[in-house]
């Protein structure tokens, strides 16, 4: 077994200002439609969730870039942050397979400025 870690943290006001300032088109090139529709549900506090999805992202493709090689790549949409039926918050690949990857943990956390993602992967040996 082989464990790597990812760890992002953003200011939220740089989201909120990328969301205002581009639109759908940020929206779109970032999160799938299930993230959209969960962050645009939390009304006052749709950029932090926002955000800290973006954290999320951002510390997976650090967790996981040993794997991104010219034959493996991922896009933003390719990776999905959603919570499971608890409330956790949980990855999960959309047509990607990552290869040798047992398992993936995440954390996420956010205040009024910061929002931070950490993450532990897995591997096969």
């Amino acid at each position: 077994m082989r464990i790597t870690c990812g760890t992002d943290i953003i200011e939220i006001e740089r989201i909120k200002n990328a969301i205002d300032e581009e639109k759908t088109d940020f929206l779109n090139k970032i999160y799938n439609q299930n993230e959209i529709e969960y962050c645009e549900g939390k009304k006052y506090m749709k950029y932090q969730h926002y955000a800290v999805r973006f954290a999320a992202k951002e510390a997976i493709f650090k967790a996981i870039s040993n794997k991104l090689k010219d034959k493996f790549s991922v896009s933003w949409k390719d990776v999905e942050v959603i919570n499971d039926k608890n409330g956790r918050p949980m990855v999960r690949f959309i047509n990607k397979k990552v290869e040798d990857l047992e398992s993936i943990e995440i954390s996420m956390s956010h205040c009024k400025e910061y929002a931070v993602a950490n993450v532990v992967a897995i591997w096969k040996e």
